[in-house]
């Protein structure tokens, strides 16, 4: 609609410039209709280039990896084809009734031209990058980092909220539960939740909002996803904060990064494709985002206002949610590829290294799982690995690899 007005606008606007060498208004006016109805085939190219891509990503990756779909330069070009459109017919008709018109007309035209070109440039390069697999996981780590880094912000020891890894329940020095808010509608997902606008009607009706849900749960209908403590809070208000939709998105999902990682390991490893090396890959991608600080497990974010008073409590995951969502499915996948043991043992080791995990904790009973499924599996390579670490000596991922290759005389 923006693009519609500023097209609208122009066209009106331009032709009235009498500046300039002056052209026969007939020819101009044709030469924009034509080029008005030429550029919506414009439109044409980027929903055939926006279904091919979204197929692709879907066949090769994932279902649920709609960075493509959903990236700015996709709309905004086409936004930029209506309003050239726009433009083009508007001014035509502005022109109409004239015996001639400023060369600006023309040359505005051409310089949109220009950028439309430009903008299908950048769609295409973009086409292109959404198809292969370092660019894809390089977006997805950079989101999840992004999502991680709010996390960490807002988490125990950050800025934004005090401390406590227990999960959300009853707020401490607050009175009795008042109501429960259930989902009303149809399954959905929780995508994002407008914390400010919950707690300032919070605090208008002094109460304490305590959502069960964290953005990506999927709803169910007669889901419990707040109750409300002392004040009186009608439920329609807390499900305005809630915004929901058909799929998870990175906003406020952490958590989602690590779910897309592991399912494109988890096809890659799939007997139909057998392509170990793209689920190293992943990992590597999961291990950067691991690596990370996050809260060690679920916790509640407590958004206080403006007195300091807490008003809303929002559960959020923690590093035990994103391990369980990064490997837990990715290893019993992983126990015909020598590769990915490997490379999910090197990862389990680097977390405990790094204080992280602990050997008795969630890292080291994926790290003992790990260990089984080579000791089943591949036993003269875990020898192999046991022996290196008895040494002290560490190996390129290059010569790991080789070391699961039995030479002829059966070494």
């Amino acid at each position: 609609m923006v693009s519609v007005g500023v097209g609208l606008g122009l066209g009106l606007a331009v032709p009235e410039i009498g500046r300039g060498p002056l052209l026969p208004s007939r020819q101009v006016a044709e030469l924009l209709l034509a080029t008005g109805f030429g550029v919506l085939g414009a439109a044409t190219v980027i929903f055939s280039v926006l279904f091919l891509v979204v197929q692709w990503a879907a066949t090769t990756f994932t279902p649920r990896l709609t960075l493509f779909r959903d990236a700015p330069i996709v709309w905004r070009t086409f936004a930029f084809v209506v309003g050239l459109a726009v433009f083009c017919a508007t001014a035509a008709l502005t022109i109409a009734g004239r015996d001639e018109v400023s060369l600006v007309v023309p040359a505005v035209m051409g310089v949109l031209l220009l950028l439309l070109l430009a903008l299908l440039r950048s769609l295409l390069l973009q086409a292109v990058a959404a198809i292969q697999l370092a660019p894809v996981l390089r977006s997805v780590s950079e989101r999840g980092r992004r999502g991680l880094d709010a996390l960490r912000a807002s988490g125990p020891g950050g800025a934004g909220g005090p401390e406590n890894p227990a999960g959300p329940g009853r707020p401490a020095g607050r009175g009795r539960l008042r109501s429960t808010v259930g989902w009303p509608g149809s399954g959905t997902v929780l995508q994002r939740v407008d914390t400010g606008r919950l707690a300032a009607a919070a605090r208008a009706a002094d109460a304490v909002v305590v959502l069960r849900v964290s953005p990506g749960t999927a709803l169910r209908h007669g889901t419990t996803v707040a109750e409300v403590y002392d004040g009186e809070l009608p439920a329609s208000t807390v499900l305005r904060a809630l915004e929901t939709g058909a799929e998870r998105v990175f906003d406020q999902d952490p958590g989602l990064a690590f779910r897309l990682l592991a399912d494109i390991a988890l096809r890659a490893l799939s007997p139909a494709v057998n392509d170990p090396a793209t689920a190293v890959q992943a990992v590597d991608a999961m291990e950067d985002l691991l690596l990370r600080p996050a809260p060690a497990r679920v916790w509640a974010h407590e958004v206080a206002d403006r007195a300091g008073t807490v008003r809303v409590v929002v559960p959020r995951p923690g590093r035990e949610d994103f391990l369980r969502t990064a490997l837990d499915d990715v290893i019993p996948a992983a126990r015909n590829s020598p590769m990915v043991l490997i490379r999910l043992r090197a990862l389990l080791e680097n977390l405990r290294g790094t204080g992280h995990g602990r050997v008795d904790g969630p890292v080291g009973r994926r790290l003992a799982w790990v260990d089984d499924e080579l000791d089943a599996r591949f036993p003269r390579l875990r020898d192999a690995l046991a022996k290196e670490r008895a040494e002290g000596g560490d190996r390129a991922e290059g010569d790991t690899g080789r070391v699961g290759e039995e030479r002829p005389d059966g070494g």
